[in-house]
Protein backbone atom coordinates (compact mmCIF):
# COMPACT_ATOMS: atom_id res chain seq x y z
CA UNK A 1 0.00 0.00 0.00
CA UNK A 2 1.00 3.41 -0.65
CA UNK A 3 0.27 6.54 1.30
CA UNK A 4 0.48 10.17 0.01
CA UNK A 5 3.98 11.88 2.11
CA UNK A 6 4.57 15.12 3.65
CA UNK A 7 7.11 16.57 1.44
CA UNK A 8 9.18 19.73 1.53
CA UNK A 9 8.14 23.18 0.57
CA UNK A 10 9.78 22.77 -2.65
CA UNK A 11 8.49 24.08 -6.05
CA UNK A 12 10.41 21.64 -8.29
CA UNK A 13 9.83 18.56 -6.63
CA UNK A 14 6.13 18.52 -7.62
CA UNK A 15 7.39 18.82 -11.32
CA UNK A 16 7.42 14.85 -11.91
CA UNK A 17 4.42 14.14 -10.10
CA UNK A 18 2.67 16.87 -12.09
CA UNK A 19 3.58 15.49 -15.11
CA UNK A 20 2.61 12.63 -14.60
CA UNK A 21 -0.95 13.95 -13.24
CA UNK A 22 -1.30 16.17 -15.66
CA UNK A 23 -1.02 13.76 -18.87
CA UNK A 24 -3.72 12.43 -19.20
CA UNK A 25 -5.91 15.42 -18.62
CA UNK A 26 -3.80 16.72 -21.30
CA UNK A 27 -4.73 13.56 -23.68
CA UNK A 28 -8.49 14.63 -23.18
CA UNK A 29 -7.61 18.72 -23.57
CA UNK A 30 -6.05 17.87 -26.85
CA UNK A 31 -8.56 15.28 -27.98
CA UNK A 32 -11.83 17.89 -27.39
CA UNK A 33 -9.82 20.88 -28.95
CA UNK A 34 -8.72 22.76 -26.35
CA UNK A 35 -5.90 24.52 -27.31
CA UNK A 36 -2.72 25.29 -25.20
CA UNK A 37 -3.36 28.91 -25.12
CA UNK A 38 -7.13 28.06 -24.06
CA UNK A 39 -5.70 26.17 -21.11
CA UNK A 40 -3.49 28.83 -19.92
CA UNK A 41 -6.41 31.45 -19.83
CA UNK A 42 -8.29 29.28 -17.39
CA UNK A 43 -5.42 28.27 -15.80
CA UNK A 44 -4.46 32.15 -15.55
CA UNK A 45 -8.12 33.00 -14.00
CA UNK A 46 -7.49 30.14 -11.32
CA UNK A 47 -3.86 31.31 -10.00
CA UNK A 48 -5.61 34.39 -9.06
CA UNK A 49 -9.64 32.96 -7.91
CA UNK A 50 -7.40 30.93 -5.61
CA UNK A 51 -5.14 33.54 -4.20
CA UNK A 52 -7.53 35.70 -3.85
CA UNK A 53 -9.86 33.42 -2.03
CA UNK A 54 -7.66 30.66 -0.41
CA UNK A 55 -5.10 32.71 0.52
CA UNK A 56 -6.15 35.35 1.90
CA UNK A 57 -4.42 37.09 5.68
CA UNK A 58 -6.96 37.02 8.50
CA UNK A 59 -7.82 40.79 9.09
CA UNK A 60 -6.63 42.48 6.05
CA UNK A 61 -7.61 43.17 2.60
CA UNK A 62 -6.33 40.82 -0.16
CA UNK A 63 -4.88 43.48 -2.69
CA UNK A 64 -4.07 43.13 -6.74
CA UNK A 65 0.14 43.51 -5.70
CA UNK A 66 -0.10 40.37 -2.93
CA UNK A 67 -2.44 38.67 -5.63
CA UNK A 68 0.23 39.48 -8.39
CA UNK A 69 3.53 38.42 -6.33
CA UNK A 70 1.71 34.91 -5.41
CA UNK A 71 0.72 34.08 -8.68
CA UNK A 72 3.55 35.79 -11.27
CA UNK A 73 0.69 37.59 -12.86
CA UNK A 74 0.82 41.21 -14.17
CA UNK A 75 -1.30 43.26 -11.73
CA UNK A 76 -3.13 44.86 -14.50
CA UNK A 77 -4.07 41.20 -15.34
CA UNK A 78 -4.70 40.64 -11.44
CA UNK A 79 -7.38 43.54 -11.78
CA UNK A 80 -9.39 42.45 -14.38
CA UNK A 81 -9.75 38.52 -13.39
CA UNK A 82 -10.56 39.78 -9.85
CA UNK A 83 -13.55 39.45 -8.31
CA UNK A 84 -15.35 36.72 -10.12
CA UNK A 85 -16.19 34.69 -7.03
CA UNK A 86 -15.19 30.83 -6.78
CA UNK A 87 -15.60 28.56 -9.12
CA UNK A 88 -19.82 26.90 -8.83
CA UNK A 89 -19.69 23.17 -10.33
CA UNK A 90 -23.91 23.08 -10.57
CA UNK A 91 -25.61 19.46 -10.81
CA UNK A 92 -27.06 18.56 -13.55
CA UNK A 93 -30.79 18.09 -12.74
CA UNK A 94 -30.54 14.63 -14.10
CA UNK A 95 -27.60 13.61 -12.50
CA UNK A 96 -29.07 14.84 -9.12
CA UNK A 97 -32.43 13.67 -9.63
CA UNK A 98 -31.41 9.94 -11.10
CA UNK A 99 -28.61 9.38 -8.69
CA UNK A 100 -31.04 9.82 -5.59
CA UNK A 101 -33.65 7.66 -6.76
CA UNK A 102 -31.01 5.09 -7.41
CA UNK A 103 -29.25 5.65 -3.87
CA UNK A 104 -32.76 4.97 -2.15
CA UNK A 105 -33.71 1.70 -4.23
CA UNK A 106 -30.02 0.30 -3.29
CA UNK A 107 -30.02 1.64 0.67
CA UNK A 108 -33.52 1.75 1.84
CA UNK A 109 -34.48 -1.55 3.04
CA UNK A 110 -38.01 -1.32 2.29
CA UNK A 111 -36.69 -1.64 -1.36
CA UNK A 112 -34.02 -4.50 -0.98
CA UNK A 113 -33.82 -8.21 0.24
CA UNK A 114 -32.42 -9.18 3.24
CA UNK A 115 -28.85 -9.18 1.55
CA UNK A 116 -29.49 -5.65 0.14
CA UNK A 117 -29.91 -5.93 -2.81
CA UNK A 118 -32.00 -3.90 -4.91
CA UNK A 119 -35.89 -5.92 -4.84
CA UNK A 120 -37.82 -6.03 -8.56
CA UNK A 121 -40.39 -3.66 -7.76
CA UNK A 122 -44.13 -3.35 -8.95
CA UNK A 123 -45.10 -0.16 -11.08
CA UNK A 124 -48.23 0.38 -8.69
CA UNK A 125 -48.96 -1.09 -5.01
CA UNK A 126 -51.94 -0.87 -2.35
CA UNK A 127 -51.38 0.46 0.81
CA UNK A 128 -47.88 2.27 0.34
CA UNK A 129 -46.26 -0.90 -0.28
CA UNK A 130 -42.99 -1.35 -1.62
CA UNK A 131 -43.53 -0.09 -5.29
CA UNK A 132 -41.76 2.16 -8.55
CA UNK A 133 -44.17 4.97 -7.62
CA UNK A 134 -43.46 5.09 -4.30
CA UNK A 135 -39.82 4.71 -4.46
CA UNK A 136 -39.68 7.66 -6.89
CA UNK A 137 -42.55 10.00 -5.03
CA UNK A 138 -40.14 9.53 -1.83
CA UNK A 139 -37.80 10.88 -3.66
CA UNK A 140 -39.29 13.48 -5.67
CA UNK A 141 -42.60 15.29 -6.82
CA UNK A 142 -42.23 16.98 -9.63
CA UNK A 143 -42.18 14.30 -12.18
CA UNK A 144 -44.78 11.65 -12.73
CA UNK A 145 -43.03 8.18 -11.79
CA UNK A 146 -44.46 6.86 -15.04
CA UNK A 147 -42.00 9.44 -16.35
CA UNK A 148 -39.11 8.98 -14.88
CA UNK A 149 -39.70 4.78 -15.67
CA UNK A 150 -40.07 5.17 -19.29
CA UNK A 151 -36.65 7.68 -18.91
CA UNK A 152 -35.46 4.77 -17.77
CA UNK A 153 -36.08 2.04 -19.52
CA UNK A 154 -35.25 4.12 -22.62
CA UNK A 155 -31.64 4.57 -20.96
CA UNK A 156 -31.26 1.12 -19.94
CA UNK A 157 -31.28 1.95 -15.78
CA UNK A 158 -34.07 -0.22 -15.43
CA UNK A 159 -35.82 -3.35 -17.93
CA UNK A 160 -38.85 -5.43 -17.13
CA UNK A 161 -38.72 -8.66 -16.24
CA UNK A 162 -41.72 -12.11 -16.80
CA UNK A 163 -43.42 -10.85 -14.36
CA UNK A 164 -43.92 -7.14 -15.18
CA UNK A 165 -41.88 -5.87 -12.30
CA UNK A 166 -39.40 -3.02 -12.47
CA UNK A 167 -35.73 -4.43 -11.72
CA UNK A 168 -32.66 -1.88 -11.73
CA UNK A 169 -30.12 -2.75 -14.36
CA UNK A 170 -27.13 -1.04 -12.87
CA UNK A 171 -26.50 -0.64 -8.95
CA UNK A 172 -24.31 2.59 -9.53
CA UNK A 173 -24.96 5.25 -12.03
CA UNK A 174 -23.28 5.31 -15.30
CA UNK A 175 -24.20 8.16 -17.46
CA UNK A 176 -25.74 6.96 -20.93
CA UNK A 177 -27.98 7.94 -23.13
CA UNK A 178 -29.69 11.82 -23.64
CA UNK A 179 -27.43 13.97 -20.89
CA UNK A 180 -24.67 11.20 -20.34
CA UNK A 181 -22.11 14.03 -21.41
CA UNK A 182 -22.90 16.60 -19.04
CA UNK A 183 -23.19 13.84 -16.08
CA UNK A 184 -19.98 12.11 -16.97
CA UNK A 185 -18.28 15.23 -17.36
CA UNK A 186 -19.76 16.84 -13.75
CA UNK A 187 -18.75 13.50 -11.95
CA UNK A 188 -15.14 13.64 -13.61
CA UNK A 189 -14.89 17.42 -12.31
CA UNK A 190 -16.45 16.69 -9.10
CA UNK A 191 -14.68 13.33 -7.91
CA UNK A 192 -11.17 13.96 -9.50
CA UNK A 193 -11.53 17.17 -7.31
CA UNK A 194 -12.22 15.52 -4.16
CA UNK A 195 -9.54 12.86 -4.97
CA UNK A 196 -6.26 15.42 -5.26
CA UNK A 197 -8.03 17.87 -3.07
CA UNK A 198 -7.49 14.76 -0.33
CA UNK A 199 -4.50 14.41 -1.43
CA UNK A 200 -3.11 17.88 -1.12
CA UNK A 201 -4.69 18.29 2.28
CA UNK A 202 -2.49 15.57 2.83
CA UNK A 203 1.01 16.96 1.45
CA UNK A 204 0.60 20.31 3.04
CA UNK A 205 0.21 19.29 6.29
CA UNK A 206 -3.50 20.42 7.03
CA UNK A 207 -5.14 18.52 9.50
CA UNK A 208 -7.32 16.06 9.40
CA UNK A 209 -5.16 14.00 7.17
CA UNK A 210 -7.36 12.42 4.63
CA UNK A 211 -7.91 8.41 3.43
CA UNK A 212 -6.11 8.43 0.03
CA UNK A 213 -4.22 5.11 -0.32
CA UNK A 214 -3.63 2.42 -3.36
CA UNK A 215 -3.06 -0.90 -3.22
CA UNK A 216 -0.29 -1.51 -6.59
CA UNK A 217 1.60 -4.40 -8.31
CA UNK A 218 3.43 -4.09 -11.69
CA UNK A 219 5.53 -6.76 -13.82
CA UNK A 220 2.06 -8.49 -14.19
CA UNK A 221 0.29 -10.43 -16.83
CA UNK A 222 -2.17 -9.47 -18.66
CA UNK A 223 -4.10 -12.43 -17.59
CA UNK A 224 -3.68 -11.82 -13.99
CA UNK A 225 -3.77 -7.82 -14.11
CA UNK A 226 -7.51 -8.26 -16.41
CA UNK A 227 -8.36 -11.12 -13.04
CA UNK A 228 -7.49 -9.02 -10.69
CA UNK A 229 -9.41 -5.90 -12.13
CA UNK A 230 -12.19 -8.30 -12.07
CA UNK A 231 -12.53 -8.72 -8.73
CA UNK A 232 -11.38 -5.28 -7.07
CA UNK A 233 -14.55 -4.12 -8.99
CA UNK A 234 -16.82 -6.93 -7.20
CA UNK A 235 -14.93 -5.68 -3.35
CA UNK A 236 -15.48 -1.89 -4.63
CA UNK A 237 -18.78 -2.12 -5.23
CA UNK A 238 -19.60 -4.01 -1.75
CA UNK A 239 -17.82 -0.99 -0.32
CA UNK A 240 -20.09 1.40 -2.19
CA UNK A 241 -23.15 -0.22 -1.46
CA UNK A 242 -22.33 -0.54 2.20
CA UNK A 243 -21.10 3.23 2.77
CA UNK A 244 -24.41 4.37 0.98
CA UNK A 245 -27.01 1.97 2.97
CA UNK A 246 -25.11 3.22 6.29
CA UNK A 247 -25.41 6.94 4.87
CA UNK A 248 -28.81 6.69 3.97
CA UNK A 249 -30.30 5.49 7.21
CA UNK A 250 -27.98 7.77 9.05
CA UNK A 251 -29.67 10.89 6.99
CA UNK A 252 -32.91 9.95 7.47
CA UNK A 253 -32.34 11.55 11.52
CA UNK A 254 -29.85 14.03 10.72
CA UNK A 255 -30.92 17.64 10.94
CA UNK A 256 -28.89 18.85 7.93
CA UNK A 257 -26.15 21.52 7.35
CA UNK A 258 -23.54 23.07 5.12
CA UNK A 259 -20.90 19.72 4.85
CA UNK A 260 -20.88 17.41 2.36
CA UNK A 261 -19.07 13.69 2.17
CA UNK A 262 -17.53 11.69 -0.76
CA UNK A 263 -16.75 7.98 -0.77
CA UNK A 264 -14.82 6.83 -3.88
CA UNK A 265 -12.73 4.18 -5.53
CA UNK A 266 -10.65 3.59 -8.59
CA UNK A 267 -9.27 0.61 -10.62
CA UNK A 268 -6.84 1.35 -13.07
CA UNK A 269 -5.20 -1.14 -15.37
CA UNK A 270 -2.65 -0.56 -18.40
CA UNK A 271 0.09 -2.38 -20.49
CA UNK A 272 3.43 -0.69 -19.38
CA UNK A 273 6.29 -0.67 -22.09
CA UNK A 274 9.55 -3.07 -20.82
CA UNK A 275 12.07 -1.49 -18.52
CA UNK A 276 15.18 -0.27 -20.38
CA UNK A 277 17.37 -2.77 -17.36
CA UNK A 278 16.52 -6.64 -17.96
CA UNK A 279 15.71 -7.03 -14.14
CA UNK A 280 12.21 -7.62 -13.58
CA UNK A 281 9.89 -4.60 -12.22
CA UNK A 282 9.93 -4.27 -8.33
CA UNK A 283 6.48 -5.54 -7.19
CA UNK A 284 4.70 -3.98 -4.25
Amino acid sequence: MSETANTPRDGASLHAPLARLLRPLVRLLVSRGITFPALTDLLRELYVNVAEYDFALTGKEQTDSRVSLLTGIHRKEVRRLRGAGAPVSAVPAVVSRTSRIIARWIADPAFTDPQGHPLPLPRTADGGAPSFEVLVSGVTRDLRPRAVLDEWLDRGLAFLNADDRIVLAEAAYVPRGDGAADAQLYYFGRNLHDHIAAAVVNIVGEAPRFLERAVHYDGLSKDLATRLEARAREIAMEALQQANREAHAASQTDPGGEHRWNFGVYVYVEGNPPAPSAQPANRR
